[in-house]
C-alpha cells in the first residue's frame, strides 16, 4: 500500500471515529434532555400533589367559614345539603391550562329514604344522620336495652354483637345477656382490656368480640358511596356474611338494609346540636334557679301568659286535668307572681308544657283558688306556637344536646332502632319529612316537634299517628337537625394529573367551628370522575362555576 493510500485511510478512520463520538455525544444529551424533562415532569407532579393536598385545605376552610354563618344566612347561601354553587368544583389555581387548573369538590353520595345510595350530592352530611356510638347508654336510661334495640337496626347486626358492643363502653364488668367482658377479652390469646368507656374511634369497634372489618367497613373499599367494578368480589363476601347472621339468628329477622358502605357509615361518636335559638342565642333554661330572672328572660320574648305559667308550675302548684272550681278560668297573666315562694319543681322536658293546667291558690286567706288555662292547649293551635316554644326554651344550660338522630335526613334502617318508633309512625315521617333544610324555607322542620304541628293540621283528617305522650317518649332520641358535619373534600387538577382526598368532622358547636376528625384518603385514589367533580375548562372554554379569591 503507498503512503498516500495509507493517510487516506487514516482520514477515512478519522471520519469514522468523529461520527461515532458525534453519535455518542448527541444520544448523551438526548438522554440527558430526556431525564431532565423526566425529572421536570416529577418535579412539577409532585409540586401539584403538595398543591393538590392544599386544596383540601382550602375546602376545609371553605366548609368552616360556610358553617360560621347563622342558620339563616347558610340557607339564603343554598344551604349545607345540597349546594353545587358554593361546593362543586371550587377553583382555586386558576390557568387557562386544565392541567394547571385547581380546584376543590365536597361530596356526598346521595341517599335514598332506606338508606341505599342514590347518586351523588355537592355538600356536607349531617352527622345526626347517623347513630352516635357514645351515647348508646344514654337511651338505656330511657328504654330497657334501648341502645341494644338502636343496634340491631345496623343490617347484619346481631344481639351478640349489639350487648358485646353496650358491654364494651358501659362502666361495668357485669356481662349483658349477649355481651362480653373483661373475663371474655382476658382469655384470648393476646388478651386486651375492654374501654368500659366511650368508644375513641368508630374503627375501635373492630376490638369488640364479633365485629369483622366486612361487617364495619362493607364492599366500598375506596369510599366513594358506590360499588364499583373491582369491588364486586367484597360486596358478595359481605352479602355472604349478612345471610350467615340472618340464618345463624333463627327466627330473629335481622335488618336488611344496605351494608355496601358497611357500618361505618351509619356510625359518629360526634353528633351533637346546638342549644340555640335560630339567632344563635342561648335558650332560656326553664329550669334556672333564680325564678325572678327566669321570669324577666321568658318576659322578653313570650306572652305574659307563657311566662307567667312556667313560674307557677315551677313554684309547685297543683296539676289538674280538669277546672276545680266555679269559676272561669283564666290565663296565667291574671296572677301576679309572688317570687318569694321558692321553686318546688323541675321540668324533665319542654314538652311538659303542653296541655298542662294548673290550680292557683293563694296563700291570702280571702282570696279563692283560680283555675289556671294552659299556656299551651293541646289543639289545633299547637301549630303555630309550639316552634317559638322549642327554639328559645330548654330544660339545660348546657350549650349543647349529644347525639339524637335527626329524623329528617336519617335512613330508615336506623329510625327502626328508635325506641318506640312503629313502622307507621316510620313511614308517615319518610313521606312527610323534607331532608333538604333548603327547602324548609319557612323552617317547618327545624325541630322534631314537627310531628305535633302535623298532627293538628292533619286533625280533620284523621290524624297523625303521633301523640304529645309517645312525642314526649321519644323526644330524648330524635331531633330536627344536627350542629357537627362530615365532608369529603377532593383537590384536583382539571387534566387528571394529581389529586387529593380527605375526610373531615367539623363541629359548629363552638364560636368558630373546629375540626373533630380530619383523615386522608389519597392513598384511595380519587374515586369520582372529573365530569362529576366538576370542570371549569371542559372543551377549552370556560365554564361559570365558583372561584375562591
Amino acid at each position: 500500500m503507498s503512503k498516500q493510500h495509507a493517510i487516506r485511510g487514516l482520514r477515512g478512520s478519522a471520519l469514522m471515529i468523529v461520527l461515532v463520538v458525534v453519535m455518542i455525544v448527541s444520544l448523551g444529551a438526548y438522554t440527558f434532555s430526556e431525564l431532565m424533562f423526566t425529572h421536570n415532569e416529577t418535579a412539577t407532579l409532585s409540586s401539584q400533589n403538595i398543591q393538590a393536598k392544599w386544596l383540601v385545605d382550602a375546602g376545609i376552610d371553605v366548609a368552616r367559614v360556610h358553617l360560621l354563618q347563622p342558620h339563616t344566612q347558610r340557607m339564603s347561601a343554598g344551604g349545607d345539603f345540597d349546594n353545587p354553587t358554593v361546593f362543586q368544583a371550587v377553583n382555586v389555581i386558576a390557568d387557562p391550562d386544565p392541567n394547571l387548573t385547581g380546584n376543590f369538590t365536597m361530596i356526598a353520595p346521595n341517599l335514598d329514604s332506606d338508606g341505599y345510595t342514590a347518586g351523588f350530592r355537592f355538600g356536607l352530611e349531617d352527622e345526626s344522620s347517623r347513630l352516635n356510638l357514645n351515647t348508646l347508654t344514654i337511651a338505656d336510661k330511657y328504654a330497657t336495652d334501648g341502645g341494644r334495640e338502636m343496634l340491631m337496626a345496623l343490617p347484619g347486626m346481631t344481639v351478640d354483637i349489639a350487648d358485646a358492643i353496650m358491654d364494651w363502653i358501659d362502666d361495668d364488668d357485669e356481662t349483658r345477656e349477649f355481651g362480653a367482658e373483661f373475663d371474655y377479652y382476658q382469655a384470648l390469646g393476646s388478651p386486651y382490656e375492654p374501654n368500659n368507656g366511650p368508644f375513641n374511634t368508630v374503627e375501635e369497634l373492630l376490638l369488640v368480640r364479633g365485629v369483622m372489618p366486612e361487617l364495619l367497613f362493607g364492599a366500598d373499599i375506596n369510599r366513594n358511596g358506590m360499588i364499583d367494578s373491582h369491588e364486586e368480589p367484597a360486596r358478595q363476601r359481605v352479602q355472604e356474611l349478612v345471610s350467615m347472621a340472618n340464618t345463624s339468628a333463627g327466627d330473629e329477622v335481622l335488618n336488611a338494609g344496605s351494608l355496601d358502605r358497611g357500618w361505618s357509615a351509619y356510625l359518629t361518636l360526634h353528633s351533637q346540636e346546638n342549644n340555640l335559638n335560630i339567632n344563635g342565642e342561648p335558650r332560656i333554661d326553664i329550669n334556672s334557679a333564680d325564678l325572678q330572672t327566669l321570669h324577666q328572660d321568658l318576659s322578653a320574648v313570650f306572652d305574659p301568659a307563657v311566662a307567667n305559667f312556667i313560674i307557677l308550675y315551677r313554684q309547685g302548684y297543683e296539676l289538674v286535668d280538669e277546672p276545680q272550681t266555679d269559676g272561669i278560668p283564666q290565663p296565667a297573666s291574671a296572677v301576679e307572681i309572688d317570687f318569694l315562694r321558692e321553686s318546688e319543681r323541675e321540668f324533665t322536658q319542654v314538652l311538659d308544657l303542653v296541655g298542662k293546667r294548673l290550680l292557683y291558690e293563694s296563700d291570702l286567706v280571702d282570696e279563692d283558688p283560680i283555675d289556671i288555662l294552659p299556656a299551651y292547649p293541646l289543639d289545633i293551635s299547637l301549630a303555630n306556637t309550639i316552634d317559638l316554644l322549642m327554639d328559645n326554651a330548654s330544660t339545660s344550660s348546657n350549650p349543647t344536646i349529644p347525639g339524637r338522630l335527626n329524623i329528617n335526613q336519617a335512613p330508615r334502617l336506623l329510625l327502626q332502632g328508635v325506641p318506640g318508633l312503629s313502622d307507621e309512625m316510620i313511614d308517615f315521617i319518610i313521606q312527610t319529612r323534607s331532608i333538604d333544610p333548603y327547602q324548609d324555607q319557612q323552617n317547618y322542620y327545624r325541630h322534631e316537634t314537627w310531628l305535633l304541628k302535623q298532627s293538628g293540621i292533619n286533625f280533620l283528617l284523621g290524624g297523625t299517628p303521633f301523640t304529645l305522650e309517645n312525642m314526649k317518649a321519644l323526644q330524648p332520641f330524635i331531633c330536627g337537625g344536627g350542629s357537627v358535619f362530615r365532608a369529603q373534600i377532593i383537590g384536583y387538577y382539571e387534566g387528571g394529573t394529581a389529586s387529593a382526598r380527605g375526610e373531615v368532622v367539623i363541629d359548629a358547636t363552638t364560636v368558630t367551628p373546629r375540626i373533630r376528625l380530619w383523615r386522608d384518603l389519597s392513598h384511595l385514589g380519587r374515586g369520582y370522575p372529573l365530569d362529576v367533580l366538576g370542570l371549569h375548562y371542559a372543551g377549552g372554554s370556560q365554564t361559570a362555576l365558583p372561584s375562591v379569591q
